[in-house]
């Protein structure tokens, strides 16, 4: 288990090598060339899991926590997303192999949400993340697949269930002045980003090329594991003020 110590001074550094890798991940997915297993391609291919990796090193280094429960099943999630990371790299066609390891992330993260929070707590942010899925999958339908929509479907359904969870818990924390609303809104940005990021790649891959594509889906990505990695910290000043009220 890191320290105190440790936590206070080796996380800033830690924080800074994800943004580098993060960025030579980025770097290398835009100048790879596709035809070819070139330098790019392989800085890409090393960079991309290892920023994921550091990411869920950064989860599981938070001190102090807002609960270990919470602090498990974000780093579960954080593991998911690490193994979709590898399975879509891979030259094979593991798309839904990887859909499937990314769908486990998303009911990690919704667990999270869940642990101090019931579902639906406020009905209109759910609907509106439902209706945001429904909305994209819509307008992409023809363009997917027949054998790829069931597990699009379930994949969608998750995603924005876990996306509506964690803004209907940062908002029901932020209006009562609560402790864990820091946390909250950190894990809903992040859900946020991932339903965007998710949004972007399905629009590329069954829909149209996205120019810049790689620079848009992996920003947006690393944002959404970053926030929600975040948010697995407690907020300490926030916690005094709320038991002095």
């Amino acid at each position: 288990m890191p320290s105190a110590t440790w936590s206070a001074q080796g996380r800033p550094r830690l924080a800074a090598f994800t943004m580098v890798v993060a960025v030579a991940a980025i770097l290398g997915a835009l100048l790879a060339d596709p035809a070819l297993a070139d330098g790019w391609r392989m800085l890409h291919w090393l960079c991309k899991p290892l920023t994921t990796a550091l990411i869920l090193l950064l989860a599981w280094s938070a001190r102090p926590v807002v609960s270990t429960r919470y602090r498990h099943r974000i780093s579960a999630g954080i593991v998911c997303s690490l193994l979709g990371d590898v399975l879509l790299m891979l030259p094979q066609d593991l798309f839904v192999p990887g859909l499937v390891a990314f769908l486990l992330g998303h009911l990690c993260f919704l667990a999270a949400f869940l642990s101090d929070s019931r579902f639906a707590v406020r009905p209109p942010w759910l609907l509106a993340s439902w209706g945001y899925g429904a909305v994209n999958l819509w307008l992409l339908w023809d363009s997917i697949g027949v054998s790829l929509r069931v597990p699009v479907i379930v994949y969608v359904v998750v995603l924005s269930s876990m996306g509506g969870q964690a803004l209907a818990r940062a908002w029901m924390f932020v209006r009562r002045g609560d402790a864990q609303a820091g946390s909250a809104r950190r894990a809903a940005v992040g859900a946020v980003l991932f339903m965007l990021s998710d949004s972007l790649l399905a629009w590329n891959r069954f829909h149209a090329a996205i120019p810049l594509s790689s620079l848009w889906v992996l920003s947006t990505y690393y944002l959404a594991l970053w926030w929600i990695a975040r948010s697995v910290q407690r907020d300490d000043t926030l916690i005094e003020a709320g038991a002095a009220q």
